[in-house]
C-alpha cells in the first residue's frame, strides 16, 4: 500500500532497507548524493566533499571540479551550501542547486534554491522575497534564462539576469494547488513535481489541484503544549470523491493561461502523468477513472485546449500507473520515430509488456511471452533496442534484458553464473551501465560495465556473507489450494532436524511489495534486538497472490476485492503445509508485519487462530474503510457498489475471534494510517473482552521513528514480547 510507504517506512527495522532499492537509489548510494550524466553518457556529475564534481565512470580520477565549496559560498557567509540535489542547464553553464529543505509529506522537498553561474561564477539566490525554505521543483528553462518553482501553492518564474520575480497564478491557497500535488497523489501515484516546462522555454504546462471538498482528518498533539491542539491532514477516505485535477498551459512573457479541456468530470478521474509531446505544440497525458480501471490517453494542443483521445485501455481489476513499475516516479515519456510513437507498459495480454503506440492510438507490442518486464532502463533509439530488466524463470530474482524496437527474440545480457538481482544505472548513450548486484549470499556495488557485452569498465566492491552469518535459504510451497508460493527460511544457528522449532513469520502480503526477494540482507529482522538464529527461531515469509512479483496479470491482480481475504488465505494455507515439516513446533507460531503487514497479522490472527498463537501488528489498517481512496479503491472497488469485501477484509470485523497473544503498536501522529484505526480495533477487542497488549508512541509518524530512545523502545519492546510468548530454541 503505498500505504504503507512501505517503500519508506520499513526501512527502521526490517530486512527490505537491504532489498528496495530502486535503480537511482542504487546510483546514488554507489556516487554520491545525487547522480547524473553528463551529456555524453561517459561521466557522471555528483555531490563529493561539498562540491559538484564530473567524474569519468570507468576512470574516477579524471575528475573535473565543475563548482567549488568557494563557489558555493554566498557572499556575506562562511559556510557553503550544503547541496541537497541539483540540476544543470544543458549546455552546463549553469547549476541549480537546492539547500535547505523541509519535508512536506514523505519527502524533503521545499527549500531554497540558488544558481551558480559558472561563467561569471556569480551565486545567486531564488525567491528571496517570497518566505525561507519555501521554493519547491525549482527548474532552469531550456535556455537557462528563467527559473520556475512553486510556492505557497502558486507557480512562478524568475528571470535569472534581472531577479525580477513574476506570479504565474495568484490564486493558490490551503486547497487550490498549483504546479503540485495534495497528499492522495502524492502518496499514491508519486506525482509530487506538477509542472513541466514546454521544449522552447515559452511555455508551462502544470497541474492545478482543486481540493476544496476534501475534509482534514484531525490528528490531535497532546505532548507539545500544556493544552492539546488539531493537526489537520487533508486526506480523503474510501469512499470521497477525489480532489479535481486540472491542466494548463501559461505563457511565461504575458501570463496568458489555456485551460485543457479534459474530458469527463474532474472529481471522478485522476490525472496521474502529464508531459510535452514531442513536437513541442502539444501534450500527451493519461487520465484513469476513479475506479482505475479505464486509462485513456489525450493529445492537447497547447494553443487551444482540445483534447484527441489517442488510446483506450480497460481492465476488469485496476491499471498500474508508470509508478507502479518505475520505483514511484511517473514522471516521462519516451516518444520514439521522430515523436510519431511512444513507448508504453501495459498488462492487457495478462503478462507486463512493452508497447509502441502512434498517434493514432496503433500499437505494436514490442516484447512478447509469459513472462513480465519489470521495468524499463533505457531506450537505444539509435541502435534501435530497449534495454529492460525482466526474470522470466525466477520471481525472486531480476536480470537486464535487450529487444529491438521493432520485438524479436530478448537477449539477456546478465551473465549466467551470478543469480540474483541485478539493478542497471544506463547512460543515455546505452554503451555503459552502473551494475549492482545483489544476492542473499553476496553483494556488489560500484561496478560499472559496458553493454551489451557486459564487460568490467571498472571493478566494484565485492563481498559475500560471512561464513559464520545465519543462511537465508529459498524454498517454493503448494498450498491445499493449488496456490505455489515463493519463500525464504532462516534456521536457527546449530539447527538440529530431530528438534522442533518456534517458527516468526514475516509478513506483508499486499500489492505494494515483496517480501521473498533474492536480495542481499534478505532475511534480517532489523526490529529484532540480537540474532533469531543464535535464540533458536525459524524466520520464514511467503509472498502470496496480490503481492507484485514478476508472476503475470492473474497473479497480481488475484487480490482485486479480496485484501484482507484471498491473501490471508494464502499466508494461512502456506503456514499450514510448512507446519507438516518435522522440525517445526505447531505450539509456537508467531507473525508480525508493519503496515499492511500488520493488517495482515491482525487479520491472520483472528482468522486462523489454530495456527498462530502470537502476534506483534505494527501501524496496521484496522477498518479498510478508514484508509484513502486512491489505494483502497484501487484495490477492492468502490464502497457504494460493493461494501462487502471492505468489511470481509478488515481486521475489526473478526477480532472477537482473538484466542492468542497481540501486542499491537501505533504511533498516535500517523498521517498515513491513522490512530484512529487503533482506537476502532480497541474498541472491538474491549467489546469481546479480548486481552492484548498495546503500545501508543505519541506524537510518531507511520515510521515510529521520531523522538529520543524510540528505536531502541520499539526494539526492546518487540524482542521481550516475542520471547515471552514464543520462546526461542529447539526442544
Amino acid at each position: 500500500m503505498n500505504r504503507i510507504k512501505f517503500r519508506n517506512y520499513l526501512y527502521c527495522f526490517s530486512a527490505l532497507a537491504a532489498l528496495l532499492f530502486t535503480t537511482f537509489d542504487i546510483a546514488r548510494a554507489q556516487f554520491g548524493q545525487h547522480v547524473h550524466w553528463s551529456a555524453d553518457g561517459n561521466a557522471i556529475i555528483k555531490v563529493m566533499a561539498g562540491e559538484i564534481v564530473q567524474e569519468a565512470v570507468a576512470d574516477p580520477a579524471r575528475r573535473t571540479v565543475l563548482a567549488t565549496q568557494a563557489d558555493l559560498t554566498p557572499a556575506g557567509s562562511d559556510t557553503p551550501l550544503a547541496v541537497r540535489r541539483f540540476s544543470l542547464t544543458t549546455d552546463g553553464s549553469k547549476i541549480l542547486v537546492n539547500t535547505n529543505t523541509k519535508r512536506v509529506w514523505r519527502y524533503d522537498t521545499r527549500g531554497d534554491y540558488w544558481v551558480f553561474d559558472r561563467g561569471d561564477k556569480s551565486l545567486t539566490q531564488l525567491g528571496k522575497t517570497l518566505p525561507e525554505s519555501s521554493l519547491m521543483y525549482a527548474k532552469l528553462s531550456p535556455d537557462g534564462t528563467f527559473a520556475a518553482y512553486v510556492s505557497g501553492h502558486n507557480l512562478y518564474i524568475e528571470a535569472l539576469a534581472t531577479g525580477t520575480i513574476t506570479p504565474l497564478t495568484t490564486d493558490g491557497a490551503d486547497r487550490i494547488i498549483h504546479g503540485t500535488f495534495d497528499w492522495a497523489y502524492e502518496e499514491e501515484f508519486g506525482c509530487r513535481d506538477g509542472f513541466r516546462w514546454s521544449p522552447d522555454g515559452k511555455r508551462i504546462a502544470y497541474w492545478t489541484i482543486d481540493a476544496r471538498t476534501i475534509r482534514n482528518f484531525l490528528m490531535i498533539n497532546n505532548t507539545d503544549s500544556t493544552y492539546s491542539y488539531t493537526i489537520p491532514v487533508e486526506y480523503p477516505k474510501v469512499g470521497e470523491a477525489p480532489s479535481a485535477a486540472f491542466l494548463s498551459v501559461v505563457t511565461v512573457d504575458n501570463g496568458h493561461t489555456v485551460n485543457i479541456d479534459v474530458p469527463g468530470d474532474p472529481a471522478q478521474h485522476y490525472l496521474p502523468r502529464m508531459e510535452w509531446a514531442a513536437g513541442g505544440n502539444e501534450l500527451v497525458f493519461q487520465q484513469l477513472d476513479r475506479k482505475q480501471q479505464k486509462s485513456n490517453i489525450y493529445l492537447a494542443n497547447a494553443t487551444n485546449g482540445n483534447c484527441k483521445l489517442v488510446y483506450t485501455e480497460v481492465d476488469s481489476a485496476w491499471i498500474d500507473s508508470k509508478a507502479r513499475w518505475n520505483h514511484d516516479d511517473p514522471t516521462g515519456w519516451i516518444w520514439i520515430n521522430s515523436g510519431k510513437e511512444f513507448i508504453w507498459v501495459s498488462e492487457k495480454d495478462g503478462w507486463r509488456h512493452i508497447y509502441r503506440i502512434d498517434r493514432e492510438g496503433n500499437e505494436k507490442r514490442i516484447t512478447d511471452g509469459d513472462y513480465d518486464i519489470m521495468g524499463i532502463d533505457c531506450i537505444d533509439e539509435k541502435e534501435g533496442y530497449v534495454y529492460f530488466s525482466a526474470s522470466p524463470d525466477n520471481a525472486t530474482q531480476k536480470y537486464l534484458y535487450r529487444i529491438g524496437l521493432d520485438g524479436g527474440e530478448a537477449d539477456r545480457l546478465t551473465p549466467e553464473n551470478r543469480a540474483g538481482t541485478h539493478n542497471y544505472t544506463i547512460s543515455p548513450n546505452g554503451r555503459v551501465a552502473i551494475h549492482r548486484y545483489s544476492s542473499h549470499t553476496a553483494n556488489l556495488s560500484g561496478h560499472v560495465v559496458s553493454l551489451p557485452n557486459h564487460q568490467t569498465r571498472m571493478e566494484g566492491v565485492y563481498s559475500e556473507l560471512p561464513a559464520d552469518a545465519p543462511k537465508t535459504e529459498f524454498f517454493s510451497i503448494t498450498t491445499v489450494d493449488g496456490v505455489e508460493m515463493d519463500g525464504w527460511m532462516v534456521k536457527p544457528t546449530n539447527f538440529d532436524p530431530n528438534k522442533k522449532y518456534p517458527v516468526v513469520f514475516y509478513v506483508y502480503g499486499e500489492p505494494a511489495a515483496q517480501t521473498v526477494t533474492d536480495q542481499y540482507g534478505v532475511g534480517r529482522n532489523r526490529l529484532y534486538k540480537g540474532s533469531m538464529a543464535d535464540d533458536g527461531y525459524l524466520y520464514i515469509s511467503l509472498d502470496n497472490r496480490g503481492t507484485p512479483a514478476p508472476k503475470g496479470r492473474a497473479w497480481r491482480k488475484a487480490i482485486y476485492k479480496n485484501i484482507g481475504i484471498n491473501n490471508i488465505r494464502d499466508q494461512a494455507m502456506g503456514a499450514r503445509e510448512i507446519l507438516k515439516w518435522p522440525f517445526v513446533d505447531p505450539d509456537r507460531i508467531a507473525v508480525w508485519g508493519w503496515s499492511g503487514g500488520g493488517s495482515s497479522t491482525l487479520n491472520l490472527l483472528f482468522k486462523y487462530p489454530d495456527i498462530y498463537q502470537t502476534g506483534i501488528a505494527i501501524a496496521a489498517v484496522g477498518n479498510q474503510l478508514m484508509y484513502d481512496n486512491i489505494y483502497q479503491e484501487r484495490y477492492m472497488g468502490l464502497p457504494q457498489e460493493d461494501r462487502n469485501p471492505f468489511i470481509e477484509g478488515s481486521p475489526v470485523t473478526h477480532a472477537q475471534h482473538l484466542r492468542g497473544n497481540l501486542l499491537y503498536i501505533h504511533g498516535t501522529a500517523d498521517d498515513n494510517v491513522h490512530y484512529q484505526n487503533a482506537e476502532l480495533l480497541i474498541n472491538e477487542l474491549v467489546k469481546h473482552n479480548k486481552q492484548f497488549s498495546l503500545m501508543a508512541y505519541p506524537n510518531r509518524s507511520h515510521s515510529i521513528s521520531e523522538g529520543e530512545g524510540t528505536q531502541a523502545h520499539l526494539s526492546t519492546l518487540y524482542t521481550d514480547y516475542l520471547k515471552q510468548h514464543c520462546p526461542p530454541g529447539g526442544r
